[in-house]
């Protein structure tokens, strides 16, 4: 589905006529009185996201009607409503939607409320070969009636392209994502000028990688560490803000095997890779004046004759030593060295790892919030900003020396888990214990976020995209210049 903006109505086969919260008393329509009756019939009132559909005629020509409630205009409103539009229309038989204001609306509240329709019009049809007519998308073209949201959208235009690829990345089978593909699929980035450098398994052996490789050890796909950097300040910021993301393209567990019940899910064990290749999409898409690179640790965990074992010890690139105790909490095991690496690397200020680390984040949070842990509380309080404003909110939990000791280990300087209870709270202790000295650092648990089991404001079942969209307003916060 294509976004137009036009400061005419085109001639198109729908028209959505966008207002706020109140009863309408006209509409710029020839059958103005009708529909306000009819709305006023329906009980329609605006609310954010409700709609109210007819018919008009207008120059001899048969308009499909839909009024669209904004609720009360502000951006949050105005992207849910974009989303309403999408799902009403989408497989409705329109095909060209002309979206005025009623009572007018800002060029940026205008460009809004066309992201939310294009997010939610993403959609993966790939693998479908018999699909009922009426299922099938019709609606091509959602065309923004306003003078002055171009720029605006052009902001919004790329950031919908980074969720678009993480949700593609998020939503393709394990037989076609996998470590080597996820690195092809991220190569047209350099054509937006994002330099990519990528580690195969012999570089990272060189590096004494243990603790990503011997995740890795189990599978026929080798692992790859991908490196994506944008610099949008012309070489003036040396320093660059790190993001790191797991990469478990498909995680059955290892020999700690999970059940089989659910396990086609795990293919979405590496949204946050998925979510940093999507920032950078975005942050490169937009041109954004600011120094970022994304790391993604791209590994599958395979229960093979030569997988890892539980009471495995593994040596990490920083030289710590891990006692894997469960094969399946390997998300920390990959993080940790590409943790490493970034730092050894980049010498980063701030460092934001993103993952779906942890099942015990789905108890304590649901789909609401991800988690998020942090050793700086300005880091912490700006990352919370930007989800808020974003729309992907975050939960801060707590780190201390107490829940340290639950991954203490006596043979190896630590274990790879810590018992039953506050699960990733220590998942996160343990990536704090490779975050070196005076480094920001923040830690997202976003199991809970990245897939959707029902339909949200803006997007369909399946990939949410979450993460892109935070991490650009977190970009735009506190690292443009």
């Amino acid at each position: 589905m294509d976004i137009a903006i036009s400061p005419t109505r085109p001639d198109a086969d729908t028209l959505v006529l966008a207002m706020p919260k109140g009863t309408p008393d006209r509409l710029p329509v020839a059958a103005s009185a009708t529909l306000v009756a009819g709305a006023a019939a329906a009980r329609f009132t605006g609310e954010v996201g409700t709609t109210f559909e007819s018919f008009a005629d207008e120059g001899g020509k048969v308009l499909r009607i839909v009024l669209l409630g904004t609720g009360t205009g502000n951006d949050a409103d105005l992207e849910r409503a974009g989303g309403a539009l999408t799902a009403r229309l989408l497989t409705s038989g329109a095909t060209h939607a002309a979206v005025e204001f009623v009572g007018g609306a800002s060029g940026a509240g205008a460009a809004r409320l066309a992201l939310g329709a294009l997010l939610r019009g993403w959609r993966i049809d790939t693998y479908r070969t018999r699909q009922p007519e009426k299922a099938k998308p019709t609606l091509t073209t959602v065309t923004i009636v306003s003078a002055d949201a171009g720029a605006a959208w052009e902001r919004h235009a790329a950031v919908a392209a980074g969720v678009a690829l993480t949700r593609e990345l998020v939503s393709e089978p394990a037989n076609i994502i996998y470590p080597e593909s996820f690195v092809e699929r991220c190569q047209h980035l350099a054509e937006l000028g994002v330099k990519i450098s990528v580690l195969d398994r012999p570089a990272m052996e060189a590096l004494g990688m243990g603790a990503l490789l011997g995740v890795a050890q189990g599978s026929a796909r080798d692992a790859r560490l991908l490196a994506l950097e944008w610099d949008g300040t012309d070489g003036a910021v040396e320093t660059p803000l790190v993001l790191v993301g797991k990469g478990v393209t498909f995680d059955t567990g290892g020999i700690s095997i999970k059940p089989a019940a659910g396990m086609e899910d795990m293919k979405w064990d590496m949204g946050g890779a998925g979510a940093v290749a999507g920032a950078i999409k975005a942050l490169a898409g937009r041109k954004a004046k600011a120094h970022v690179v994304g790391i993604c640790g791209l590994v599958e965990n395979m229960p093979d004759g030569n997988a890892q074992r539980p009471g495995d010890i593994v040596t990490s690139m920083s030289g710590q030593t891990i006692e894997v105790i469960n094969t399946d909490a390997e998300g920390r095991l990959v993080l940790c060295d590409a943790l490493t690496w970034a730092q050894k690397n980049y010498k980063p200020d701030t460092v934001v790892d993103l993952a779906t680390l942890t099942g015990a984040i789905l108890v304590s949070l649901g789909d609401q919030y991800a988690g998020l842990f942090s050793n700086d509380d300005g880091l912490s309080d700006d990352l919370t900003a930007a989800g808020k404003t974003a729309g992907e909110p975050l939960w801060r939990f707590p780190l201390s020396d107490a829940y340290n000791k639950l991954i203490d280990s006596p043979i190896a300087d630590m274990k790879n888990i810590g018992g039953r209870y506050a699960g990733s709270i220590t998942a996160a202790q343990f990536i704090k214990r490779f975050i070196d000295d005076g480094v920001k650092w923040a830690h997202l648990d976003i199991a809970g976020m990245v897939w959707s089991d029902k339909p949200g404001a803006t997007f369909d079942k399946g990939a949410t995209g979450y993460g892109v969209r935070l991490l650009d307003q977190f970009v735009a916060d506190k690292f443009e210049r």
